[in-house]
């Protein structure tokens, strides 16, 4: 399911971690900041991926899984959530990564405007 909202707050409202697998978002929205939102995801559902899409990458990535600098080709985009939402679904035939060297780390080395999440 694919659920958009014109701010943090609504789209804290809609977000259900037994539905959405992963959540999408900038980091310059009205309002609550997208780092802002992503803390109290994490907050609510440690386990699910937070990728920010931001033209103004936050200095604290903490609670992000996958920053993506724009511009960039929006099949990178895709491929990278891609990985994260497989990562998250062993049961679909995705192997379990270690901490810095999940699946999408390889795909990020050859994107330089996708940044993996520093470990906290």
């Amino acid at each position: 399911m694919v659920d958009s909202a014109s701010n943090a707050e609504e789209a804290l409202l809609l977000f259900n971690p037994e539905v959405h697998d992963l959540v999408l978002t900038d980091n310059s929205m009205p309002g609550m900041s997208g780092v802002e939102m992503a803390h109290v995801i994490k907050l609510r559902s440690a386990t699910t991926p937070v990728v920010m899409y931001t033209g103004k990458v936050p200095d604290d990535r903490s609670c992000l899984d996958l920053v993506i600098e724009r511009p960039t080709h929006l099949l990178a985009l895709k491929e990278a959530i891609e990985k994260l939402v497989a990562e998250k679904r062993p049961d679909k035939g995705a192997r379990q990564a270690k901490p810095g060297n999940s699946p999408y780390d390889d795909f990020a080395r050859n994107h330089p405007q996708i940044r993996p999440a520093a470990s906290p």
